[in-house]
């Protein structure tokens, strides 16, 4: 068929059993697109009569009237009668894509319809990043993988601050604590729903002991001393007096440690409990300790509270300055 002819090519999309696309087209077609895996019609309209028709794939042969020439068992014939001559692809791949040619001969001279067949594929990430558990001031590296037809974008997205980044590849200098969080890796070429994957990205940092308190406390009552500290992994918590680790006894202290803080609980105090006593907070990267006092209301003791943090062999002293006090 020619621009002059009156023959009509038509295309109809079956998508998955349950449900059916049909697309009409006009004379002519440049083009026609499907998903993979869906099934399509290719129809050619005859209103004249004709004494030999055939479907071509480029230059194969799929059809001359009823003979099937393929070796495709995808390939079949949909309808032929004197107005309908037309083919059916079942479960199209992307290596169907391309010129399918309806060709016959009227009276009068040969006619000839093209159209081009594109495979659409949604969008896939094939491979990205597994989780990652880094240490601070490391160089991080994520890559996401996808295909599609056409070519799908990449974005990364990081989900704490909101920001995207185009590209395959997420790089990340000297990471800081505070970038620890879940990326996401959006692919999409606007032939289905993006396709996403979340990656984990662990900062591994020092316990940073971030409450020191002294306390006063009243014999026969209670008293509790508090350390907390921020730390990845969670820190582990020790606590000391006159350079003795102290352990539960007598009914009168309990050491209660949480996620993130350690509670020294004295049930009930007593003249030898006042005095000085350490926190030490450590994990795998380093410790910090704290130093802190359980003073009688009335009586104030001179010194400093003292904060201690080791890390990889460092040593940083922070001063904690109290004011010097007299006892009453």
């Amino acid at each position: 068929m020619n621009r002059s002819g009156s023959s009509l090519f038509s295309v109809v999309t079956l998508a998955r059993p349950s449900s059916v696309q049909a697309v009409e087209f006009g004379y002519f077609p440049d083009n026609i697109t499907v998903l993979e895996g869906q099934s399509v019609i290719l129809r050619c309209k005859i209103d004249e009569e004709v004494t030999h028709k055939a479907w071509l794939n480029r230059s194969n042969i799929l059809f001359t009237g009823n003979e099937k020439w393929s070796l495709d068992t995808r390939v079949s014939m949909a309808n032929n009668n004197e107005s309908d001559f037309s083919i059916q692809i079942e479960r199209v791949a992307v290596a169907d894509e391309g010129p399918y040619t309806c060709s016959f001969q009227a009276r009068t001279k040969p006619r000839t319809a093209h159209v081009y067949l594109i495979v659409q594929v949604p969008a896939r990430i094939v491979n990205t990043s597994q989780d990652k558990s880094v240490n601070e001031g490391d160089d991080v590296n994520l890559f996401c993988l996808a295909i599609g037809r056409p070519e799908p974008t990449i974005t990364w997205k990081d989900l704490k601050s909101g920001r995207t980044y185009e590209g395959e590849f997420l790089d990340i200098t000297e990471i800081k604590r505070h970038q620890a969080e879940e990326f996401v890796c959006i692919t999409n070429n606007g032939v289905a729903p993006p396709d996403t994957r979340r990656v984990k990205v662990t900062v591994n940092y020092p316990p940073m002991i971030t409450d020191v308190k002294n306390m006063p406390a009243q014999v026969g009552k209670t008293a509790i001393l508090r350390c907390e500290a921020m730390a990845v992994p969670t820190a582990s918590f020790e606590w000391y007096r006159d350079d003795r680790r102290l352990m539960e006894s007598d009914n009168t202290l309990r050491i209660k440690n949480e996620k993130t803080r350690s509670l020294l609980l004295f049930t009930n105090v007593t003249e030898k409990h006042f005095g000085n006593y350490t926190c030490f907070a450590s994990n795998r990267l380093g410790a910090s300790n704290a130093s802190m006092l359980l003073f009688r209301p009335g009586a104030v003791y001179g010194g400093n509270a003292s904060l201690n943090t080791r890390i990889s062999g460092l040593v940083f002293w922070l001063s904690l300055t109290m004011s010097v006090l007299l006892k009453v």
